[in-house]
């Protein structure tokens, strides 16, 4: 300085330059501003002797101050406020360092470089080693007094009435700061006083290490008035008032332990200072690391340091402190924990719990209890009620099933279906389904996806979850639906508890054992489900002589008296398919189809049909397009329908049934297929009466073996104009008598049985079992013809071949000769293409390949073989045909 009056500014740059500091001039507007077109640069490189002697040589200036930070050496300022220091806080900080054992290093920092400024607040100076120094913080605050307001803040409060208008006690400057310091005077501060030197200067400033530092910061904070709110994450959520009577465990616990009791692992206490306890953290000699009490509204537990189990400058009231030193968190499972084990140690009053309401009970359905013998006198009597047999599954209530936790969800819906507490539901491979009925009473079964499963469920079952009740504090039972992703859970399992359905079946059949499903519902010892589509008829106890005389009477004699069969064997055919559904289960293998043909329209073709969709309800779908479509369709009827019959129905007139799709179906007893519209595979009992219907048809490839024909010719005109029949017209005599004509069949099979069940041999390819017990059924019954007609099923294909090799054999012999000879030479028998061009030598040769050593029969003629010779010195393959038994 060069007087007492006047500073030299430029004395004290020099002093601040040689230690290393970047002074810069100061406003003298009252704002503490650096004096320099931007700052911004300083704040990284030191400003230079030149600049100094530009600034402060002149006496413009009047006030000096210094950028903190690592541009001057790393330097952090501690700054008390006029207020701190008047209203005691500086002393207050003091009396706890010298308590918390910081006394020689507050004494240190406050004689190593202090300014003191024109409002009375003290600014220490202390450069940091180890780190970089950190950003300028606000340590200690307070809300300001009402008397205090500014105009300008009284207009803010005016505006908005929920400002907080905040009075800061202590902060710091850190990097990227800036402070006044001595001998700044004049206009420089708005008091246009003088800042003033208290002890030390530039060359003497304390140098302390990061730790000791966060002890003194929080000496600092510990003197907040305003610390942080309680997050959510620290404090259960807003609570509302109780019955009265009614404790919490989280209240009762903050009322009735001490803070001893919750930290006393973590902290031990210092001293307490009214009402604020400090504690320090266990390990530790010097300084304070929390406290307890400070807060004006509740006893908070407020963490300064980062080395505890607990979050930095966080308030934590008892019961949450409790929460996250034995639950190991605060979230709100943490503290539903800490409350049902407080709870557990008497803490609170017992909560009340509020029960769901029950639900009504489900009332079971009505079942009747089978077929009946063809007696007039016991009809079906629609207001009888039976007792539920072994064989019914009826589910009078609705269970009840907690759902609050999810895995416990699962576990409780399993038990439910091993319990067989959940009517109608059953598994199949592919997973869950239900069985319900479509629009025409007929069954219908239905994969369940995770929408379908938690339908199913909402309707069966009474769910519910436990949660807090917000007025009682305890809890209660509300009905909740269960989660989407639990079904699909659920559905994703490799197995289920449930009952597997193995078919549907709308009419009595005979176990495999020879016993007879009567009662509706499902049946435990072969997994079908029973489900009439018609009132079924009692049974009697015993099948005698004249009710099966009766039953033959109406099948044969009656319902079936007046179609045009072409012979014996399309009657007994038809018969056959009446009876198929009834024995389905009785034996095990494929059947084939059965062809309803006609040479007209009219002929009788659909009431044919009609027999069976009265009786049993059938499955129509129309002949598709092609053998893709085929497979989608056969795969829809397996998959959904529950009908015993499908029907492929009205063929084009003349339409040749040539297809591999359908020749695998009628010789698998699976199918599997991939399901529409899914990804997911499937494979089902092949266990359906397929009818096809058509006028003029015929079979080609291998589907002639695979059918059973029913052929109908009225020889006359105008067939559909044909009257006079035993039952008049055939539907309304079904609508009134189609229970009748079930129990009719269903007595034949019982009478057969009875008699032992005998079989008669026959051959029939892959159905050779199911067709010799047909013909011992139709035997018993004295039905004539069963398979007589062997011509008829014949190929048109194989017919047309077996006319070739025949006239080839009678015209050429058995010598082998090219296919060129037998172009030449059979052309009037020759096979033709698809467009019935004449094969080529190699296209014939192709054909004779696919049909080497098969043998194709002509009526009334024989059997002849194409039989392939290799010819070594012509190196070519000739031909020869052979006849059965013929020489070669």
């Amino acid at each position: 300085m060069n007087d007492a009056q006047t500073p030299d500014l430029r004395a004290s740059a020099r002093e601040l330059y040689d230690a290393g500091l970047c002074p810069l001039p100061v406003k003298a507007d009252g704002s503490k501003s650096p004096d320099v077109r931007s700052w911004t640069p300083y704040k990284v490189t030191r400003s230079t002797p030149e600049e100094h002697d530009q600034w402060f040589n002149n006496g413009r200036h009047t006030g000096i101050g210094v950028v903190t930070g690592a541009v001057s050496g790393n330097i952090e300022l501690i700054e008390f406020e006029g207020l701190a220091v008047k209203e005691g806080v500086l002393d207050e900080v003091a009396e706890l360092a010298q308590n918390s054992g910081l006394g020689d290093l507050w004494e240190a920092v406050t004689t190593g470089w202090a300014d003191q400024s024109p409002s009375g607040g003290v600014h220490y100076k202390v450069i940091v080693k180890g780190r970089p120094a950190a950003g300028n913080t606000k340590l200690a605050r307070r809300l300001a007094r009402e008397d205090e307001y500014t105009p300008e803040e009284r207009q803010r409060l005016a505006e908005k009435p929920t400002s907080k208008i905040v009075r800061v006690l202590i902060e710091t400057r850190g990097e990227g700061g800036f402070v006044v310091i001595a001998p700044s005077h004049g206009p420089t501060h708005p008091s246009g006083k003088p800042y003033v030197r208290l002890a030390g200067g530039p060359t003497t400033m304390t140098v302390v290490e990061p730790e000791e530092l966060d002890a003194l910061y929080a000496l600092c904070r510990a003197h907040d008035a305003m610390p942080a709110d309680e997050k959510a994450k620290t404090a259960p959520r807003p609570k509302r008032e109780l019955p009265a009577g009614h404790v919490r465990p989280g209240d009762d616990f903050e009322n009735r332990t001490d803070w001893p009791e919750i930290i006393g692992d973590e902290f031990d206490p210092i001293f307490t200072r009214g009402n604020t306890t400090y504690w320090r953290r266990k390990g530790k000699n010097q300084g304070i690391s929390a406290t307890t009490g400070h807060a004006a509204d509740r006893d908070r537990l407020y963490v300064f340091t980062t080395s505890t189990t607990f979050e930095s400058e966080t308030p934590y009231d008892k019961f949450a402190a409790y929460t996250h030193l034995t639950q190991g968190g605060t979230t709100t499972e943490h503290f539903k924990r800490a409350a049902a084990e407080l709870r557990n140690r008497n803490f609170g009053s017992e909560p009340p719990r509020q029960r769901l309401r029950s639900v009504p009970p489900r009332t079971s359905g009505h079942f009747t209890d089978g077929s009946s013998a063809i007696d007039p006198d016991s009809a079906p009597d629609e207001q009888e009620t039976t007792a539920s047999g072994p064989d019914l599954r009826i589910v009078v209530t609705k269970p009840e099933l907690d759902i609050t936790n999810e895995a416990d969800a699962i576990d409780g819906l399993l038990d439910l279906m091993a319990g067989e507490r959940l009517p109608d539901l059953y598994k199949r491979s592919s997973g869950p389904c239900w069985v319900h009925e479509d629009d025409e009473n007929n069954p219908v079964v239905k994969q369940l996806g995770a929408d379908n499963l938690r339908a199913y469920l909402a309707d069966q079952v009474t769910t519910y979850q436990v949660v807090k009740d917000p007025f009682t504090e305890g809890t209660k039972e509300v009905r909740e639906l269960v989660m989407p992703k639990t079904c699909s859970t659920i559905l994703g399992r490799r197995d289920w508890p449930l009952l597997p359905l193995r078919g549907i079946v709308t009419s009595p059949v005979v176990r495999p054992d020879g016993t007879l499903i009567q009662a509706p519902g499902y049946d435990r010892a072969t997994g079908l489900y029973l489900h009439p589509r018609i009132p079924l008829r009692r049974l009697a106890p015993q099948v005698t002589a004249e009710s099966v005389e009766r039953a033959k009477d109406i099948i044969l004699n009656q319902m079936l008296a007046d179609f045009p069969f072409v012979d014996d064997s399309d009657r007994a055919h038809f018969l056959g398919a009446l009876l198929t559904p009834i024995l389905r289960p009785y034996f095990y293998g494929p059947t084939p189809a059965f062809i309803i043909t006609a040479t007209a329209p009219g002929s009788g073709k659909s009431l044919l049909k009609d027999i069976l969709k009265y009786c049993y309800g059938i499955a129509e779908t129309a002949w598709p397009e092609n053998d893709t479509e085929l497979r989608k369709s056969i795969t829809t009827q397996l998959y959904t329908t529950g009908q015993p019959v499908v029907v492929l129905d009205n063929l084009p007139n003349g339409f040749i049934i040539k297809s591999p799709v359908l020749s695998s179906l009628l010789t698998a007893e699976h199918w599997g297929d991939r399901v529409l519209g899914s990804t997911a595979s499937v494979t089902m009992r092949n266990d359906r009466v397929w009818i096809i219907t058509g006028n003029g048809l015929r079979t080609g490839g291998d589907n002639g073996r695979r059918a059973m024909w029913v052929r109908l010719d009225p020889n006359c005109p105008d067939p559909d104009q044909r009257d006079g029949y035993k039952v008049g017209d055939l539907r309304p005599w079904l609508r009134t008598n189609a229970s009748t004509v079930v129990a009719a069949l269903v007595t034949m099979v019982r009478a057969w049985l009875a008699d032992g069940a005998k079989t008669v041999r026959k051959r029939k390819g892959d159905y050779s079992e199911w067709a010799s017990m047909l013909a011992g059924l139709l035997a018993y019954l004295g039905v004539p013809d069963w398979l007589a007609d062997s011509e008829a099923g014949q190929d048109e294909e194989e017919l047309l071949w077996a006319a070739f090799l025949a006239a080839w054999h009678r015209e050429l012999g058995n010598e082998p000769v090219p296919t060129g000879l037998i172009i030449a030479r059979m052309a009037e028998h020759m096979p033709r293409g698809r467009n019935g061009e004449m094969p080529t030598p190699q296209g014939l040769g192709g054909w004779l390949r696919s049909r080497d050593g098969r043998y194709f029969k002509a009526p009334e003629v024989g059997s002849f073989k194409p039989v392939k010779v290799w010819d070594a010195h012509k190196c070519q393959n000739l031909w020869r045909v052979e006849s059965h038994g013929g020489a070669a």
